[in-house]
């Protein structure tokens, strides 16, 4: 299993954290939800931590905001997480689907190519021609496949769906059943016990396809909002640039002084004012924790193969500027307004702000 997964970029939630699950399917003594593998209790430890069993937290935020979809995916509703971009609603579903269903890999990818093949079933045309419509021509959905097998399945930016294919949610969620009018009445599938859906959607995605209230009433909602919390965000970032060196069997030297560097100057960008309450102006940029993470990961993956090891604020601020510099030029204009009145300021006290100082000053000369 292990040998098998060295392979993969990325495993799925199951396969990543297989032993963590069984331990809690084997200490799982909670009253479980029709279809559901484990209690919610213990989907919720598997989520948020369990230190008895050595499950680690694998979302930082709301807790109660986990409570509350969990509460949502026991009612006849389905789950609809909304946040800013990099805020974890993607990794949330997975990681409920996998506790709950024992599979996230039922997945529809949302986008204007998406088709009614891919929420309702379609034909193998090769057996459709030589046979006519029959169950074994026809090609389910991961949707019908989720019905069929009491199963989550997730709907990953569901606002990019075109509005007929977002309509077809609707008699799902409400009817929970599908009909295939091509093999008569008795094709149709019925959901069993356990069967679900999670869509997520971008916030910054609004109007693009805009959901019917009819398929909102059908969803519960939850936003999701970036972490508030420097040490929480900290953690979160250091376990994962951590992670990631383990599986490319990377080493290096990266000070907590250079994460809390990372970690001010995001929280100060993304509120618009640092914690002394000196006011900012906020980038259009996405300042998410996960891009935290992809530019710690970044002047890692520099220190090691381009440096002697030791990151320092220098990684940090040339790695900023595939975050800040893409298609807003304002946002170099603000970078540059807090980089004169508040990182000059820090960097005359600390060699870290003072090295993160050189190179933002360099990034902004060439952007």
């Amino acid at each position: 299993m292990e040998q098998r997964h060295a392979l993969q970029l990325r495993p799925s939630a199951e396969q990543r954290f297989a032993d963590e699950l069984a331990a809690l399917k084997a200490a799982d003594q909670g009253r479980r939800p029709p279809g559901w593998a484990l209690s919610a209790r213990a989907v919720r430890s598997f989520i948020l931590g369990d230190s008895k069993l050595s499950v680690r937290r694998k979302f930082y935020g709301d807790d109660a905001l986990v409570e509350r979809a969990l509460v949502a995916l026991m009612s006849e509703q389905g789950l609809m997480l909304v946040g800013e971009p990099g805020t974890a609603k993607s990794m949330l579903s997975e990681l409920l689907a996998a506790a709950i269903s024992g599979s996230s890999m039922l997945v529809v990818q949302g986008s204007t190519g998406v088709t009614e093949d891919h929420v309702r079933y379609g034909w193998n045309y090769a057996l459709l021609i030589a046979e006519g419509p029959t169950l074994r021509a026809l090609v389910p959905s991961p949707v019908m496949e989720a019905m069929r097998l009491g199963r989550i399945v997730r709907v990953e930016e569901l606002t990019r769906c075109p509005p007929e294919i977002q309509d077809v949610l609707i008699s799902v969620l409400s009817e929970k059943v599908m009909t295939v009018p091509e093999l008569g009445e008795s094709a149709s599938v019925y959901a069993a016990p356990g069967f679900s859906v999670i869509g997520t959607a971008n916030l910054r995605d609004r109007g693009v396809h805009e959901m019917s209230s009819a398929l909102k009433r059908r969803f519960n909602f939850e936003t999701v909002i970036p972490l508030s919390d420097p040490t929480l965000e900290m953690e979160l970032i250091r376990q994962e640039v951590d992670k990631r060196l383990g599986q490319a069997d990377i080493s290096v030297n990266f000070p907590d002084e250079v994460t809390d560097l990372l970690v001010t100057t995001f929280q100060d960008l993304r509120r618009g004012q640092t914690k002394d309450q000196v006011p900012l102006s906020k980038p259009s940029a996405v300042m998410s924790t996960a891009e935290a993470v992809n530019i710690a990961h970044a002047a890692a993956l520099e220190a090691a193969f381009l440096g002697n090891g030791d990151v320092g604020g220098a990684h940090i601020g040339r790695q900023l500027q595939g975050v800040i510099v893409k298609d807003n030029a304002e946002d170099v204009k603000k970078v540059r307004a807090y980089v004169d009145h508040i990182v000059k300021e820090r960097a005359r006290r600390s060699k870290v702000w003072s090295d993160f100082l050189g190179a933002v000053k360099a990034m902004k000369d060439h952007a």
